[in-house]
Formats: structure tokens, C-alpha cells, sequence
């Protein structure tokens, strides 16, 4: 439960070979104009991206809506979602729930560095690394995509935005991002690895191959733009009530996330407060506005109406095709850790997954500033404010 009571929630169970990712996403307003199709477009795009292992080519994903959705619209009640794993007919012994499957053969006892395996057994006292990673996986965000997918349906009609692009992978930072948004979408989308900078685009599959060949992983940064906020969301009252907090927790939830800025971020602590703070302007077509945007979108936890910008990093995927060392877990000898099939860059679809992420965070907090039981209420209080908030 989140620390902060919650108008908006979701829960996700499943594991990476299970049957099926399964979610119920509760909160969501009657009217909502949504399909199986809106949402399976969501989860392509996370499928995609240069560096992805041999499981993107099994799995084809796809949503079944089995409540909370009729004839397009939501109802206002929960809506529930399974994403079924076309895998799971190869490890429906290994994962069964009946006890005559064990078999004790195929326990993983060799821990990978970095991932959740030697931790989980630990802390939950099993003799089987199997137990951990399958739910530790980033297969997971599968059912967050899903959820996320709704949301945007949920912010489409406030004229919210919410993309993402590669800035960095490695070792190779993009240097040529446009400035329209339109042309980062269309550039990032055609792009093999979702870097709207062509140059760096080769540079980094070249590294990616590079990595490859080496049996090694590749971490990166991705950015996440969000266009279209009105002035106030979130709060400066209390600290559970920061949307901006709030959205740094979410994405470091993202498995293999190692670091979070907001705009100019860490380059703040660096600059005069002259070079850093943006400055505020007033016109009658616009209202208040910002001349810059250094802040990326936020004061005192608050939304300003200018674009929200978050930079979130990633390490390299702990899975190696040439693994790192490690202990047996029953012998306490050292081996080579397990080598299970992975990607060597999940950076691209890391991005995905956080736009989904943020989606969620963003309609629930308009869902906490317009609240309402159906979309059409809701837009009336929203209404109304953007038209008081112009007029001040």
C-alpha cells in the first residue's frame, strides 16, 4: 500500500515463466474510451529495441481484459488483465504448483551477481534461486505496460503526453536531440535502439555487437518526457504527497535502475543558483510561464505546466553469456555463476516500461486534484481549474 491513500492502485502477480502476468488496476473512472488493441500497442513497443534476447522472439504479447472494460469504455469498477506466456508450455513441471513436479535436479543454486538470487533465497529462507528470479524479473513490467497503457487513455483527453528516448548506452551518449518534441517521437520510434540521434544510433549497436561477442551486458540512461500538466499537481504539504518524489520512487521500482534525475538534475549542485533557477514571465495568451525549464517541470513537488523531464539510469543486465564468479550456495565451493537466457541491452525498452510507469503516477494525480467518478466529471473539474488558474 502506498504511503499516501490512494484514489489510483494497481497489484501485478506471475512470474517470468509462469502462466500469465496477471494485474488489477482499480480507481480508473467510467468513460475511459480504451481497447485490447490500445493496450497491446503498448506492450510491442516494449517488446522492441536492438540487444533483445531470444525470449522477445517467443513471446508476442498480448492483453485479455477480463473485467472492468465493456464495449471500449471502462465501467469505474476494477479492471483485471492477463498477459500469457506462450513459454510456459517448456516450464509448466519446472514452475508447477502440484508437489508431484518437484524435482530436485533442476534447483539453480548458483546465485548471478547483481540480481536478486542470493538475496531472495536469504531473505526468504528457499534452497532454490528459481524462486526468486522468476518474480524479480523485468518480464514483470509486462503487466505494468498493461496498466500503463490504460492510463494513457485515462490523460489522452487533458492533452497529456508521455514519451521517452535513449540519451546513453555505455559508453555512447546521443548528442544531437532535437528540440520538438514531434521529431524526437518519430526519430526515436524508427530508431533500432529508440536514440532520436542517427549518429549515435550506429555507435551504439556497434557496442552493442561489440558486447555481445564479449558474452557481456550494457547498461544506459533513457530520459521520460511529459508534456501537457496543468499547474499544482502533487503537493508541498507533506512528503508523501510530492509528485515529484513520488515519480523518482516509481521509476527506481523498474528493475536494474540505479539512479534518477529531475531536469538539469545533478548539474545543479554544480552551476550558480543564477544559472539554474528558471525565471518567471506572465503574457494574457499564456498566463505565468517559465523562460527556461531547469527545473524540469516542477517547484516544491509541484507540477509548473512545463514539460517534466526525468533521466533514469540503468545498469547492465546481471545475466552473462560469460558469467562472473560466484558460490554454490549448497557446498559454499566458488563457481561460475548460472547462465540463464537474457538480453545484452534492455535499455530501449527500460524506457517503455517507465513511460507506462509514469503514466500511472500522472493520472493518478490528476485523479487526486479532479477526482470524480466518471471521465466527463472529471473534465469539468479540470476545466474549471485551468480556466481559474489562466485568469489569476
Amino acid at each position: 500500500m502506498r504511503p499516501y491513500t490512494s484514489m489510483l492502485r494497481y497489484l501485478t502477480a506471475g512470474e517470468s515463466h509462469g502462466r500469465a502476468l496477471t494485474t488489477i488496476l482499480e480507481g480508473m473512472p467510467a468513460g475511459v474510451a480504451v481497447t485490447e488493441e490500445d493496450i497491446n500497442q503498448e506492450l510491442a513497443r516494449r517488446q522492441k529495441g536492438y540487444g533483445r534476447g531470444a525470449r522477445m522472439a517467443i513471446e508476442a504479447d498480448k492483453v485479455q481484459v477480463s473485467s472492468g472494460i465493456r464495449w471500449g469504455e471502462t465501467l469505474g469498477s476494477p479492471i483485471a488483465m492477463q498477459v500469457f506466456n506462450k513459454d510456459w508450455a517448456k516450464w509448466e513441471k519446472l514452475l508447477s504448483v502440484d508437489p508431484k513436479d518437484r524435482d530436485e535436479s533442476k534447483r539453480v543454486v548458483k546465485p548471478r551477481p547483481g540480481h536478486a538470487d542470493l538475496v531472495g533465497l536469504l531473505k526468504y529462507d528457499r534452497q532454490d534461486a528459481q524462486d526468486i528470479l522468476e518474480r524479480a524479473s523485468a518480464r514483470e513490467t509486462a503487466a505494468r505496460v498493461a496498466v500503463g497503457a490504460v492510463c494513457r487513455k485515462l490523460l489522452e483527453p487533458f492533452g497529456i503526453q508521455i514519451f521517452s528516448f535513449v540519451r546513453e548506452i555505455g559508453t555512447v551518449k546521443a548528442k544531437n536531440i532535437p528540440k520538438d518534441p514531434a521529431e524526437i517521437i518519430s526519430r526515436t520510434e524508427a530508431s533500432e535502439v529508440r536514440c532520436p540521434d542517427p549518429e549515435a544510433e550506429k555507435m551504439m549497436i556497434e557496442l552493442i555487437d561489440k558486447a555481445r561477442a564479449a558474452g557481456d551486458s550494457l547498461g544506459g540512461v533513457f530520459s521520460v518526457v511529459i508534456t501537457g500538466c496543468p499547474v499544482g499537481l502533487g503537493s508541498h504539504v507533506h512528503w508523501d504527497r510530492k509528485l515529484e518524489a513520488r515519480l523518482c520512487w516509481a521509476m527506481m521500482s523498474i528493475q536494474a535502475m540505479k539512479g534518477v534525475e529531475i531536469g538539469m538534475g545533478f548539474e545543479a549542485s554544480r552551476r550558480f543558483g543564477s544559472e539554474v533557477h528558471d525565471e518567471i514571465f506572465y503574457s494574457k495568451e499564456k498566463g505565468f510561464y517559465r523562460g527556461t525549464n531547469n527545473a524540469g517541470g516542477f517547484e516544491g513537488g509541484m507540477t509548473t505546466g512545463e514539460p517534466i523531464i526525468i533521466s533514469v539510469a540503468k545498469k547492465p543486465i546481471s545475466t552473462l553469456m560469460k558469467p562472473l564468479r560466484s558460490v554454490n550456495i549448497e557446498t559454499k565451493e566458488p563457481f561460475k555463476a548460472e547462465v540463464i537466457r537474457s538480453d545484452v541491452v534492455a535499455v530501449p525498452a527500460a524506457g517503455v516500461a517507465a513511460e507506462a510507469i509514469a503514466a500511472f503516477e500522472i493520472a493518478l494525480a490528476m485523479r487526486e486534484k479532479f477526482a470524480g467518478d466518471s471521465l466527463r466529471e472529471m473534465k469539468d473539474n479540470y476545466d474549471r481549474y485551468v480556466a481559474y488558474v489562466k485568469a489569476r
